[in-house]
């Protein structure tokens, strides 16, 4: 895929396709902007605005090998379900010190 691609996919995933999921069997977070959290927590392995300007787009600035690893993540937190959400997220939250 290309970055355009891989920027297309990473919002469909967040954007669309696992809200939608969330909302169907009931996972702990339900709103796009909590799973673009924890994906991009779990690229960094800790706050994501530690390492990105908080006040552009994040998926912009990732590098492309980053924006791979998000989609993959995304891809791992759907097909995972509530299982692997849960986990990621408190993970996540940990991270942000909401343990």
């Amino acid at each position: 895929m290309d970055r355009y691609d891989l920027q297309q996919r990473y919002l469909e995933l967040t954007r669309v396709e696992l809200p939608a999921a969330a909302r169907q069997h009931g996972w702990p977070i339900r709103e796009d902007h909590c799973f673009m959290r924890v994906v991009l927590d779990h690229v960094f392995g800790g706050c994501w605005y530690d390492h990105l300007d908080r006040r552009l787009r994040a998926y912009k600035q990732l590098t492309d090998d980053q924006l791979a690893e998000a989609v993959r993540l995304a891809e791992s937190m759907r097909d995972g379900g509530l299982d692997a959400v849960a986990a990621m997220n408190r993970q996540s939250l940990a991270w942000r010190g909401h343990a």
